[in-house]
């Protein structure tokens, strides 16, 4: 197929692009930046909020996965405008274009009247993609990580040199981290899976862990030793909040912590890895195992 796909260039998009190539298919990836294509993916400029760039784009296409999402704002880069807005105009092109296949990429913990506005944004673009006419399948990745990660290797970078790790809060709340290659597997799978068509799916892994837990586990791998240091959710708060101003408007850079982030922190962020395991004919990797591939 051809695919095109959004938010290719980010950390699960590089994953997910490789597996395409790996199984036969022809990526296209959308990028706001101008990018030279190499010899086996074709990089086409646009975005999911300029509508008016997304019919070249998806001309001559099979299919879309999109990934586009932030977890922090900046600008006009809104969570309503990119989450939301974004989905509704990919979907308004991809009918536009004949392009029947949607592959969309969620989250875990996404659900109507969550706490967060970024769960709240997910919802609605979920909702968007459930209304449309497309041949849609929802995916809700847990927590990702693998080589190249925004988290596992903060961690793992952080604890070279500092003597404590920072948790927020009491650091209680479950999470179920799943590799950066299952999750790709799961999108690329969707395409040839016609069982997957009006399914939403979990993508987990086995793995129920406290946030405790997932630190202790990263410096296991890791081989070191450190203390992990509680930071008082008001006081976390606070931090967010100044981080919000500073950061978004002297910096023109999405904040590193913002309230949205703690809120969901403190929510267990869990589901069912068997559904889409059993789908897409995989067995889901045990954390402390993947870890060792990669941190040494």
């Amino acid at each position: 197929m051809k695919v095109l796909v959004t938010g290719g260039s980010g950390f699960v998009g590089r994953e997910i692009v490789r597996q395409l190539l790996a199984a036969g298919h022809s990526p296209r990836v959308l990028a706001r930046g101008v990018k030279a294509p190499t010899e086996a993916v074709e990089t086409v400029r646009g975005s999911v909020l300029e509508p008016a760039s997304l019919a070249g784009a998806l001309t001559g296409c099979d299919a879309v996965i999109h990934l586009v999402g932030i977890i922090s704002e900046v600008g006009a880069q809104t969570y309503e405008r990119v989450h939301f807005e974004g989905t509704r105009n990919l979907l308004t092109a991809a009918r536009a274009a004949g392009v029947r296949r949607f592959i969309h990429m969620s989250a875990l913990g996404t659900r109507p009247a969550a706490a967060s506005r970024y769960h709240r944004s997910k919802w609605a673009a979920e909702e968007a993609v459930r209304a449309s006419d497309r041949a849609w399948t929802i995916l809700r990745p847990s927590l990702i990580y693998g080589p190249g990660d925004g988290f596992v290797n903060l961690f793992a970078r952080l604890s070279r040199w500092s003597p404590a790790l920072p948790v927020i809060g009491a650091g209680t709340s479950l999470v179920q981290p799943v590799a950066v290659a299952e999750v790709a597997r799961c999108f690329v799978g969707a395409l040839s899976q016609p069982e997957s068509v009006g399914q939403t799916l979990d993508v987990c892994g086995p793995d129920r862990l406290k946030f405790t837990e997932v630190l202790t586990e990263i410096l296991r791998a890791t081989g070191r030793r450190r203390r992990q240091v509680h930071l008082p959710l008001p006081l976390a708060r606070l931090q967010a909040r100044l981080l919000e101003f500073i950061y978004p408007t002297l910096l023109r850079q999405a904040p590193p912590l913002n309230r949205d982030q703690i809120l969901m922190l403190g929510e267990d962020n869990v589901g069912d890895p068997g559904p889409a395991a059993r789908l897409f004919g995989f067995t889901p990797a045990p954390f402390r195992e993947s870890l060792r591939a990669f941190l040494k």
